[in-house]
């Protein structure tokens, strides 16, 4: 499997705990939909759903379309939580506008 996708350590426990809530141990899917304030939102749902492995990490496998591989090319999972609540973010290099939500980004 190529390493499409970072996934930080923070973010690979989240998606395990999600995963292993929804009987899924080790197994993530994410997936791009339309965004409003940058193209792509990303979107995880436990399981494979048809996708491919694009990235791997503290035991858990992330799949994604074969068709939006190319677009998380470079990019890195994270997971930041606080007092209010917690959600994952996309950390992103100089060809990426992320949003100020962290969860959308457009490739430049």
């Amino acid at each position: 499997m190529g390493s499409t996708l970072q996934i930080t350590a923070t973010a690979a426990a989240e998606l395990g705990r999600q995963a292993a809530v929804a009987g899924t141990p080790g197994v993530m899917h994410l997936d791009l939909t339309a965004g409003h304030c940058e193209r792509n939102v990303i979107r995880l749902q436990p399981g494979s759903l048809n996708g491919t492995p694009a990235a791997r990490a503290e035991g858990v496998t992330l799949h994604v379309p074969d068709a939006q591989k190319a677009l998380l090319e470079g990019l890195t999972l994270d997971y930041r939580s606080d007092i209010s609540g917690g959600g994952f973010l996309i950390l992103s290099s100089d060809a990426v506008r992320c949003c100020a939500c962290g969860s959308a980004f457009s490739r430049l």
